[in-house]
């Protein structure tokens, strides 16, 4: 004689203890649950309410300068310390975990044009309106001691930007041209000139460590190999661009901020047209930083706001903004990717959520599962009318929703001329040229 007997195992339903949840039985069928789908767009709906309800990104206004902040740079060994460069020839040093300056310095007669911490976070470098480079410590000097630079270079002509070299001792520097610098030595050990009058932003790669790329007032962008005599590539857009940028992540693709109110990220082996053209800003765009993942980069603009971009989107995810907040000239994304820093006109920093609506602090592992569960959810219903109508909704300033909108108008007018003219030409003597094809001159090698 046979006896069935049902065998179960406890740990599959017992809870180990008192204050753990209890364990529910579930059949994953969808036979069985044939309102599973609006079951989660509810919940996708009110999770991107909820977000939007959520979000306040602004976190804390450092300030202390007596004039306007021109440039930013950050620690590249602590998440905590912060240095700005304003006008009037100041730098402080910012504790931002205390939100207080620890240290003020006058480093320059005149505007701090660029600032950059050595690879290995011990020192600084400066540059200023005085034609001058000076290296400085971290630390602050001891008691007694005068507040004195390291080491001084008297250059030639005005500088307008610094970078430093990831592995070694060297610095690029930009002004009339883009010289390369041994720290040891006080006259550049290599200089590139390609008939340009000036220029206003030199950035080495992180990844590719001999690359370096600059922007010039003759409107062009040239690339440069520190092993090679002669600068590789020069493209002449139809706008100067102010800044570049390049990708931590991926070691071909730069982005660089225009006077045109675009941004334009490039693969720097196929410079014929940008990979991407992101558009938003209302005004000149004056600085750029990417964020460490390589995922996104954060703008800021002479609109009085920054905007927060994905890499390969052409339009912002988010924009940050506040009444007292003027023309916006540096920017920063720190390097636990958590946060923004952004340097203004109002002699202010301002301290940013890179997530408008992220919890700050520590979480629980039940807050955990329901902020991915959110996230996903939102992803997967992001298409829906309803909740994409949500989520891009952005409260902005009267004077960028309505130079927003006279833009669309402007735009709108010159497609339909462009579209009347083919109409009425000989057919193929009016080419249908592509947004990014716009806005490229030409590329000399």
């Amino acid at each position: 004689m046979k006896v069935k007997v049902l065998s179960r195992n406890p740990d599959n339903y017992v809870r180990e203890t008192k204050y753990d949840i209890q364990r529910v039985p579930r059949n994953y069928d969808p036979i069985l649950h044939p309102f599973e789908v609006p079951r989660e767009y509810t919940r996708a709906l009110n999770a991107t309410k909820l977000d939007r309800v959520f979000s306040k990104p602004f976190l804390a206004s450092l300030d202390g300068h007596r004039d306007g902040v021109n440039c930013m740079a950050s620690h590249t060994k602590s998440l905590s310390t912060l240095l700005s460069g304003s006008c009037d020839g100041e730098v402080k040093v910012w504790n931002l975990s205390k939100r207080e300056c620890v240290r003020t310095l006058q480093a320059h007669e005149g505007f701090v044009r660029g600032m950059v911490v050595r690879f290995c976070g011990t020192s600084f470098f400066t540059v200023g309106d005085d034609r001058t480079i000076k290296q400085w410590k971290l630390e602050a000097p001891g008691y007694g001691e005068e507040e004195e630079p390291v080491s001084t270079i008297l250059g030639k002509s005005v500088f307008t930007g610094i970078d430093h070299h990831h592995k070694e001792g060297v610095l690029a520097t930009c002004g009339q041209q883009v010289d390369i610098w041994d720290e040891q030595r006080s006259s550049p050990i290599r200089s590139f000139s390609w008939g340009v009058d000036s220029f206003s932003s030199v950035r080495f790669n992180p990844v590719e460590v001999e690359i370096l790329g600059s922007c010039a007032s003759d409107r062009s962008i040239v690339l440069y190999d520190m092993r090679e005599a002669t600068p590789l590539k020069k493209m002449i857009m139809s706008f100067k661009s102010n800044t570049l940028c390049w990708n931590p992540m991926e070691a071909f693709y730069f982005t660089c901020s225009n006077e045109d109110y675009n941004l334009y990220t490039f693969d720097m082996r196929y410079l014929d047209k940008p990979v991407m053209v992101h558009m938003d800003h209302v005004s000149a765009v004056l600085d750029i930083d990417y964020s460490p993942t390589g995922r996104e980069f954060v703008s800021a603009s002479f609109d009085k706001s920054i905007r927060i971009f994905p890499k390969g989107s052409g339009h912002s995810r988010e924009v940050y903004h506040t009444k007292r907040m003027q023309h916006v000239i540096c920017v920063k994304w720190s390097a636990d990717n958590k946060y923004i820093l952004s340097g203004s006109d109002e002699m202010n920093i301002r301290l940013w959520k890179a997530n408008a609506s992220e919890k700050l602090g520590v979480l629980s592992p039940r807050e955990k599962t329901a902020v991915n569960y959110n996230q996903k959810l939102m992803e997967k219903f992001k298409h829906h009318p309803q909740i994409r109508r949500i989520a891009q909704h952005r409260h902005l300033p009267k004077a960028i929703f309505s130079q927003t909108k006279e833009l669309r108008v402007m735009k709108e007018a010159r497609r339909r001329k462009e579209k009347n003219v083919r109409k009425h030409s000989k057919p193929g003597t009016v080419p249908v040229v592509s947004e990014k094809e716009k806005h490229v001159l030409t590329v000399v090698k």
